[in-house]
């Protein structure tokens, strides 16, 4: 699920490629790859997994990814200033839609400049299509599979360790979901904003291999990360919590250590 900057550049021409930035639109503006259209993914946050909750995300983001032209047939690379949370919800959001040709540039656009490639500052406009992606509720978890199985799945917190101890507080409640261990998504990427190597990675998630995992942050942005990053080390059996502690912290009736 991660495409060197090299690859993305010999494939610029491809008629199926569609390039996602998806940061703010201002940091688009400045300079972007070429042919890249933007999504600033960070205006979708989303704190309710109940099933009509979900009916409504699942429509929402189909409607989003048919905006800016996905199809089955679309090869799909999202990217962000380096391997980071933006870039890695986009790829979450289109697996879990169950699309198969997704990517994340690794190394994102900071790794692309100091390759030398060309930047465009140009807008790029979208090409409507119609995706009718169908949700793989393998890799998703609602709050009631995650209350279900505190004890039994390794929980995975992405969030710093301030926000996990309690010291910081986003949400109705300081804490986090118990039995969950902390490991922040940023010790996921390198000095150079690319993924860190496989014996490094394994050295932060020292997880039976055959563990049913889900992780979480605030809004599963950085929980995304982690779940490629686990995907990259060989885990299968990952889902992430969508609602995440925005959820969790403010639904009284569950509980948090």
């Amino acid at each position: 699920m991660l495409l060197s900057t090299l690859e993305l550049k010999k494939e610029l021409q491809n008629p199926n490629l569609v390039i996602i930035d998806s940061r703010s639109f201002k940091d688009y503006s400045a300079g972007h790859i070429p042919g890249a259209v933007n999504l600033d993914l960070f205006a979708y946050h989303w704190f309710d997994t109940t099933p009509q909750g979900m009916q409504i995300f699942n429509e929402q983001t189909r409607q989003l990814f048919s905006y800016v032209g996905i199809t089955t047939k679309k090869k799909v690379v999202f990217y962000d200033d380096v391997s980071g949370m933006l870039a890695a919800r986009g790829v979450w959001m289109l697996m879990y839609l169950s699309h198969k040709d997704v990517y994340m540039l690794d190394g994102g656009l900071k790794k692309w400049q100091k390759d030398g490639f060309e930047l465009q500052t140009q807008t790029n406009g979208f090409s409507p299509a119609n995706f009718d992606g169908k949700p793989n509720p393998e890799i998703f978890a609602d709050y009631t599979f995650v209350k279900q199985n505190i004890g039994k799945a390794v929980l995975v917190d992405a969030r710093t360790k301030e926000e996990f101890n309690g010291a910081v507080i986003r949400g109705a409640r300081r804490g986090h979901i118990p039995s969950a261990i902390n490991v922040d998504y940023t010790a996921n990427i390198s000095e150079n904003g690319t993924i860190k190597d496989d014996s490094q990675l394994s050295e932060l998630y020292k997880i039976p291999k055959d563990a049913q995992i889900i992780t979480y942050c605030q809004g599963a942005y950085r929980a995304a990360n982690s779940f490629l990053v686990l995907r990259k080390l060989g885990y299968t059996k990952i889902k992430v919590y969508l609602g995440s502690w925005g959820e969790w912290s403010n639904r009284s009736e569950l509980p948090v250590e």
